[in-house]
């Protein structure tokens, strides 16, 4: 599965050259021209600073076609990606997690229809390290550099080894391509690989998170109400001064100085300033922001404060299970050990063999009817793709009809 050579060799320049960065109607043209009439796929990158700025906006795009070049996009300059999206319509686009820059991509109007995932292919070859620099250099046997890999790319101009960094993101990733694609076919996974590029390419936007302001790091360790009410009100202020100063909000307030804010509930902006997060920086010099809203929060009455759990669509924490459905929990388990099974067979990691939410949904509240044909029906409204129902859906309907069979020979489990 690995390259042969004696050892990785250092890929340091683009061999065309870094190109200049396409920033002007003209040379925007003449790109769109150039990757329309080079033929084969086209390999795509994006940068973002989401370290840095607020969203996830792409400040740099990166394409790669045989016959064309490298192109390097500001797409700050150019921020109207369609007409190369009409222009490459029937391209197929070469990313490695693709997941990571389509949002950003469609942001721009840029939305490929047909994808090779170069990070998922590895993961369904059983590549134990999928990262792009990982894969070039086990699969090519060449190493790139990742020294910039979470630099300021809203920052202008860029230094000239940040765009080397940037074409050599896309230097070698047909080459990656052509070469996994060889080893899927050679494995018998290219169907599968096809079935899953199709799902990530027609998946639509993810839906806004309900609450974003409970995924503050570190919430775990609220206990009251009250504070959670202090979470929310300092995420919130936060999240407004940061998208209106363009920033990420954790250069605005860390979530720990969020946390910590929370728990004491200070009684005076000196009292806050005091607390640890808030004796410097951006997080000082907003201190009566962050005393109003936690003063907000201080005042709401009872019945207005967020409850400490939110009510789930969906099964509870697998964690949970054992107390509140022990017969449900061993079902979990059963399956579980069913999908590793299948997954070590065919060197895939289990959640990409099936989806873990899958899995959870199906047994917490299974069909009546535990016939393959159920479970599959089952795995298919939960998103499972062709390919993995049609390993997983019969061994898992036997493994739980056998445990029906053997929960009601025995009764009901006991809990200690």
């Amino acid at each position: 599965m690995s390259h042969d050579g004696a050892g990785p060799i250092p890929l340091l320049e683009p061999r065309e050259g870094v190109p200049p960065v396409v920033e002007t109607p003209q040379a925007f043209a003449e790109a769109i021209r150039r990757l329309a009439a080079a033929t084969g796929p086209v390999a795509v990158d994006a940068e973002r600073a989401s370290g840095y700025r607020y969203g996830h906006r792409a400040y740099l795009v990166q394409l790669r076609r045989r016959g064309a070049g490298t192109m390097i996009i500001d797409p700050v300059a150019c921020p109207d990606l369609s007409e190369l999206d009409d222009a490459l319509m029937d391209t197929e686009a070469v990313l490695h997690a693709a997941n990571q820059d389509l949002p950003c991509l469609a942001e721009l109007g840029f939305r490929p229809r047909r994808i090779f995932d170069t990070e998922l292919a590895g993961r369904l070859l059983g590549y134990q390290r999928v990262g792009l620099a990982t894969m070039v250099e086990t699969v090519l046997g060449v190493r790139l550099e990742k020294a910039h890999s979470a630099v300021d790319w809203s920052r202008r101009p860029l230094p000239a080894n940040w765009l080397r960094y940037a074409a050599l993101d896309v230097e070698l990733l047909i080459e990656l391509r052509d070469a996994l694609e060889e080893q899927l076919h050679a494995t018998g996974k290219l169907a599968w690989s096809h079935e899953e590029f199709a799902a990530i390419a027609a998946a639509p936007p993810s839906a806004q998170r309900r609450d974003p302001w409970r995924r503050t790091s570190g919430i775990h360790r609220i206990r009251s109400r009250r504070a959670l009410a202090g979470v929310r009100e300092l995420w919130l202020a936060r999240d407004r001064l940061a998208r209106q100063r363009d920033l990420s909000p954790g250069r605005v307030l860390p979530d720990a100085a969020i946390i910590e804010a929370a728990l004491a509930m200070p009684r005076s902006p000196g009292d806050l300033v005091r607390l640890p997060g808030f004796t410097g920086g951006a997080a000082r010099n907003h201190v009566r922001l962050w005393f109003r809203a936690l003063t907000r929060a201080s005042k709401l009455p009872e019945r207005a404060l967020p409850e400490l759990t939110l009510q789930s669509e969906g099964p509870p924490p697998a964690n949970r299970w054992g107390d509140r459905d022990p017969v449900a929990a061993e079902r979990l388990a059963a399956a579980r050990a069913v999908v590793a099974a299948i997954a070590d067979e065919h060197e895939i990691p289990t959640e990409n063999l099936v989806q873990p939410d899958a899995i959870r949904r199906l047994v917490w509240s299974p069909s009546s009817e535990l016939s393959s044909e159920a479970v599959a029906s089952e795995l298919r409204n939960h998103g499972a793709r062709p390919w993995q129902v049609r390993l997983v859906a019969i061994p898992l309907a036997k493994a739980l009809r056998r445990l029906e069979i053997r929960s009601k020979s025995s009764g009901p489990p006991t809990r200690n």
